[in-house]
């Protein structure tokens, strides 16, 4: 069966959700490896046509939530600028070759393929080894700016403590609020957006307060692992007893995470049917797709019905 091609907003600033996993058993990403990886996300971003809202390196996976510019935002000085800067030096520019280099800037799959590719050789070459370390190709969801962009960053800045790897998001090294915090964001690699610019909230250091807040709210419900043989513990049921069995916000927030990898489109109805509408030829069910509410996340839909 064919691919279903990847979903792209090429005239206009998008972001995206990227998530890809590795080929290799276990947890191949070490300390060393995913420094190696972040700094690999860093010089890339320098060059590419986009601006990291934030990102997680797990054992074998990683996410970035990635803000894509349109080329046409970016005038050819632009373009060689960055090229310049990244390799170092002041080569000359054949006729016609500024038009595609900015094309492929302003692409999010060689992106993302340059970034993988640059890991692949890296560990292959330190670990005596050839072949594939990454699974199927990456996976990228088109997230909408404000709350859905918000939802989606907690989500992935909680993707450690859900692993049980650490108490609190900025305890972890290898994410965006362990980097804003540890590093002071150094060399400003992460913008400062948190999604709260749609709201009106101007200042950098109240946009972080607000974001970890949101995070730790969000996160403040405590679940069982996924292989615990006990389908419901006594505490959890103890919990549920003292909440009167009620569904909190918190609760559901994380019960729908999945939509944040699973979902083609994510946002507000309108924006989920005005993006379908972009891309409803690349799918090839003929039936006419229509947004699905996110359950316990209000006024966000998804574009497909996923499975309960």
């Amino acid at each position: 069966m064919p691919r279903t091609p990847r979903l792209i907003i090429d005239d206009e600033t998008a972001v995206y959700h990227v998530m890809s996993r590795t080929a290799l058993d276990g947890f191949p990403l070490g300390d060393i490896e995913k420094q190696f990886m972040l700094d690999l996300i860093k010089r890339y971003s320098a060059l590419y046509l986009v601006e990291i809202l934030g990102f997680c390196l797990m054992g074998n996976h990683f996410h970035i939530l990635v803000r894509m510019f349109p080329e046409h935002k970016f005038t050819d000085e632009d373009i060689k600028k960055r090229y310049v800067a990244f390799y170092g030096d002041d080569r000359a520019f054949a006729d016609g070759w500024i038009p595609s280099l900015r094309e492929k800037l302003s692409n999010l799959s060689e992106f993302v393929r340059e970034i993988k590719v640059g890991f692949t050789r890296y560990y292959n070459s330190g670990h005596s080894r050839r072949g594939y370390f990454w699974g199927d190709r990456f996976k990228s969801v088109i997230v909408e700016n404000g709350e859905t962009l918000i939802n989606c960053l907690a989500y992935i800045d909680l993707n450690p403590l859900r692993a049980g790897i650490v108490e609190r998001p900025e305890d972890y090294r290898w994410n965006s609020l362990g980097y804003h915090i540890q590093t002071n964001n150094k060399d400003d690699f992460l913008s400062l957006d948190f999604g709260l610019k749609e709201f009106g909230v101007m200042d950098v250091k109240e946009r972080l307060r607000r974001y970890r807040r949101y995070v730790y709210e969000a996160g403040a419900l405590d679940r069982p692992g996924r292989n615990q043989v006990k389908v419901i513990g006594n505490d959890i049921l103890e919990n549920e007893r003292q909440k009167n069995y009620e569904i909190s916000r918190i609760d559901r927030f994380v019960y729908r995470t999945r939509y944040f990898s699973d979902s083609g489109i994510i946002g507000t109805k309108e924006f989920v049917f005005g993006n379908y509408q972009r891309f409803k030829d690349v799918f090839m069910s003929k039936r006419e797709k229509v947004p699905k509410p996110v359950a316990g996340l209000d006024g966000i839909y998804s574009l497909k019905r996923l499975q309960g």
